[in-house]
């Protein structure tokens, strides 16, 4: 396809194992999906429907490259993810037919800038500057369910500087994958190159120019980037 002004390729993540790379088509977030962080934001944990954030896909960051420190802020939180990559698309899908339209997984980190996130929750705006900004999600590569099956346990965590600051289970999720699935799919028709952040455990923090930044997520994988 050619189009009318100069336009780069659409942006992709790597595949483990596999040449061909996974499309981006949308990067959907998951707020404070577990406990322990939604408490440490002083909200209530308790079962309330998901609520849902998007990032633009060309805020993807591949796993090892540098990720630049935003501009007009000063509070460039990290927050670990499990992400979600699906395979097959579909409106209102049932929670039990949730983990078949799922090609994969990665580890990602939802990227924050967290002083104008908060300007934004006390006047009312959108989350938008706060949270969707240029290289805010750096992403692994996705590796196929098909060679791990769908994990529903175990360790997430991420270090700054080899110090862990983030430490949890996936098991903690509030609301788990499919079921997360199964309520966003009431409000977009998910589509294959779509991608869920499903939520970050407690211990959100700083970063700051020069941190080495390193999380990941029992039996998917790591990720690696330098903050510059």
């Amino acid at each position: 396809m050619s189009y009318v002004i100069p336009f780069d390729e659409n942006p992709s993540a790597a595949v483990e194992g596999e040449e061909a790379r996974y499309p981006i088509r949308r990067i959907f977030c998951v707020g404070r999906n577990y406990a322990d962080h939604a408490r440490e934001m002083g909200h209530d944990p308790d079962r309330e429907p998901p609520f849902f954030f998007l990032k633009p896909a060309w805020s993807i960051v591949a796993a090892s490259a540098d990720v630049p420190y935003p501009s007009r802020t000063s509070d460039l939180h990290h927050e670990i993810e499990l992400v979600v990559a699906i395979g097959e698309g579909g409106s209102d899908i049932a929670a039990g037919d949730a983990l078949s339209h799922i090609y994969g997984y990665a580890v990602g980190v939802d990227l924050t800038r967290r002083d104008l996130q908060g300007e934004a929750k006390k006047m009312g705006r959108p989350w938008d500057t706060g949270k969707g900004f240029d290289a805010s999600a750096p992403v692994g590569p996705v590796v196929p369910a098909a060679k791990i099956g769908h994990p529903d346990a175990g360790r997430i965590w991420l270090d700054v500087n080899g110090k862990t600051t983030q430490d949890g289970d996936i098991n903690q999720l509030i609301w788990n994958v499919p079921e997360v699935i199964a309520d966003l799919s009431t409000l977009f028709r998910l589509e294959p190159g779509d991608l869920i952040f499903t939520g970050t455990p407690a211990g959100v923090g700083p970063l700051q120019r020069g941190d080495k930044v390193t999380g990941g997520v029992d039996g998917i994988g790591e990720i690696t980037f330098a903050v510059v």
